[in-house]
């Protein structure tokens, strides 16, 4: 063989290996999803397929360059932790939690691997992030709402049942944020002189018994905050709220479409889709201690006028003008 063959020959051998190399595709990334809600629960299947379709627009897609791995906690305590140490196992680039129930968990499992949170109540409060601005440790996320919407919650009620002097406030004792939210909407009914009530949503009785006590006098009404246990207790208080006769909002839109009067609350869809832009970054290298802890920016009222006649209740026109949603 001649010199200049051997060397054209040699010099094309050595690029193999580089091209071979550089057409080797990207690995394949993963994401685990802990969902606080139930597979067939259309709330919970609408903000997962936001999540989706927000990261497939930012160049993620399931079963291309990235895997997806769902559980679905149901607002479980059991449940919710076993899945958890299940995708903590599968050792995910970032998981993405629904629900502080679901934070909890996957933090006991893991003090490392990336976690971005929706709809937590009080992250601080319950030792999630250090702070808002700087959440420090390996998760950063959304929260469901600020306590200024306790005032909110009040105002409606008294927009729509006018002759409403005394409130029923559900709300979960046994976190933080139960006990904050119940002096934000007291602290508000002080200033227009209305009598509030706190019931505990510990067990389905405890909620039986409070609200059938407190519909015995006239003129209540219902305030259903945020937390775990409405989710589990739903038809529950719906139907008591029905049979005595309290007109209600609540802080789930879920609520209203079982039945309920009235819902003001933070878009949880929109959040799941702001939440695929954390999870992006994340995957692109970013720290979920350095970003910050985002408040919601877009709400919805939602109405259910049905539920509105069967109280004989008539919704102001202002009010149903502004409504994201009239249920009829």
């Amino acid at each position: 063989m001649r010199r200049r063959e051997f060397i054209a020959l040699f010099s094309g051998a050595a690029t193999w290996p580089l091209a071979a190399r550089a057409q080797q595709p990207e690995p394949m990334r993963r994401i685990g999803v802990l969902m606080n809600r139930a597979a067939n629960d259309p709330d919970g299947q609408a903000r997962l397929a936001a999540f989706k379709q927000n990261l497939q627009q930012l160049g993620w897609t399931d079963g291309g360059n990235v895997r997806i791995d769902t559980r679905w906690g149901e607002d479980d305590v059991e449940r919710e932790r076993r899945y958890a140490a299940e995708l903590v196992a599968l050792a995910p680039d970032v998981i993405l939690a629904s629900g502080t129930l679901s934070v909890a968990p996957l933090q006991r499992s893991s003090r490392t691997l990336p976690i971005v949170f929706v709809g937590v109540v009080d992250p601080i409060g319950g030792g999630i992030v250090d702070s808002l601005a700087r959440p420090g440790g390996n998760a950063t996320g959304f929260l469901v709402f600020e306590y200024s919407l306790g005032g909110k919650w009040l105002d409606l009620l008294r927009q729509v049942a006018p002759s409403v002097t005394r409130v029923a406030v559900l709300r979960d004792p046994d976190i933080p944020s139960g006990t904050a939210m119940f002096g934000v909407i007291q602290s508000a009914a002080q200033s227009v002189g209305l009598e509030v009530r706190p019931v505990g949503m510990r067990d389905a009785g405890e909620i039986e018994r409070a609200v059938a006590d407190f519909a015995r006098p006239a003129n209540g009404g219902l305030i259903v905050t945020i937390g775990a246990s409405v989710s589990v207790h739903r038809d529950l208080i719906v139907t008591l709220a029905a049979r005595h006769k309290l007109p209600a909002v609540y802080a789930y839109r879920f609520m209203v479409a079982a039945g309920g009067l009235m819902s003001y609350s933070p878009d949880q869809v929109d959040e799941f889709r702001r939440a695929a832009g954390y999870v992006d970054r994340i995957l692109k290298g970013e720290k979920p201690g350095e970003l910050p802890v985002q408040a919601p920016t877009k709400y919805e009222l939602v109405i259910n006028l049905k539920t509105a006649k069967a109280l004989g209740l008539t919704i102001p026109q202002a009010l149903l003008a502004a409504a994201d949603q009239v249920i009829e």
